[in-house]
């Protein structure tokens, strides 16, 4: 039966967004399979205790249950380290010295979905490479992706609506793995972790389906098992604009203050 997961980000109060995510992944799992609930906190600026705890507070209150323990991702920093590591000694990643500002991507979404990296550091030499650092220069870690598809060759997943899918990470470009305030990203932890756990069968929006792409070629190199995807729906406002955070969209907590019953946000949800 389906391993499934929702693993929001504890940067703020889930809204009705996540109450979709979050239903679609415990119904995808169905009455054999399993739920489980990954905290994904490694933004340590933004993420904070009181979310995490209120994560778990609104989806008892949704009327879900998950299997314990939860994984906390900042707790295992020192094991994405090592997978990063592994893919260094190889030849895969390169350090990159360009800000974020320079890039013009600092409003990239927390995914790493933005702009396409040109490849300013790819081909510095070694001691070049060297000197920066020793200077203390500040640099992220990206994956060379010419290199990694060099190595895996073409790829595929599959999608459960949308039949099996050439994958393109290229679409992507050279993602950051890790920066000098985060020592992995989104790309690598949750391609670690979904394995690590047994996920079969990863659930998420329909904004997250390029990264697929990269997270298939990750798996690749990483020799780890492959799932197979399904991507629901966007819940959008009355703009067209889809439901976030940054946004201040009405929390699942507001509306429960409001007077709201957990039946009727799970009906306003599709559930």
């Amino acid at each position: 039966m389906p391993v499934t997961r929702f693993a929001p980000s504890p940067t703020g109060f889930l809204h009705i967004g996540h109450a979709l995510s979050a239903l679609f992944a415990r119904d995808a799992a169905g009455s054999g399979g399993r739920f489980l609930l990954r905290l994904e906190d490694i933004d340590r600026t933004r993420c904070r205790p009181e979310f995490a705890d209120a994560i778990e507070q609104d989806l008892a209150w949704l009327g879900l249950t998950w299997e314990r323990p939860v994984r906390v991702q900042s707790r295992h920093f020192a094991d994405y380290a090592l997978v990063l590591d592994g893919l260094a000694q190889r030849g895969l990643v390169y350090p990159c010295f360009c800000t974020r500002s320079a890039l013009a991507d600092s409003a990239a979404a927390p995914h790493g979905l933005g702009p396409i990296y040109p490849g300013t550091c790819r081909h510095l030499s070694p001691d070049e490479r060297a000197d920066r650092i020793a200077a203390g220069v500040p640099h992220a870690l990206r994956l060379d992706l010419a290199r990694a598809l060099a190595e895996t060759g073409p790829l595929t997943w599959r999608d459960l609506d949308r039949g099996t899918i050439s994958a393109r990470p290229e679409l992507l470009g050279d993602v950051v793995l890790a920066r000098k305030d985060c020592p992995t990203s989104y790309h690598l932890s949750v391609t670690w972790d979904d394995a690590l756990q047994g996920i079969d069968l990863v659930t998420r929006g329909e904004d997250l389906f390029e990264a697929t792409h990269i997270h298939r070629l990750l798996q690749a190199l990483l020799d780890l098992p492959v799932p197979v995807w399904r991507h629901h729906r966007l819940l959008l406002d009355a703009e067209g604009k889809r439901f976030a955070k940054r946004d201040k969209a009405p929390t699942l907590r507001a509306m429960r203050e409001s007077g709201r019953s957990a039946g009727e946000v799970r009906a306003l949800a599709g559930f």
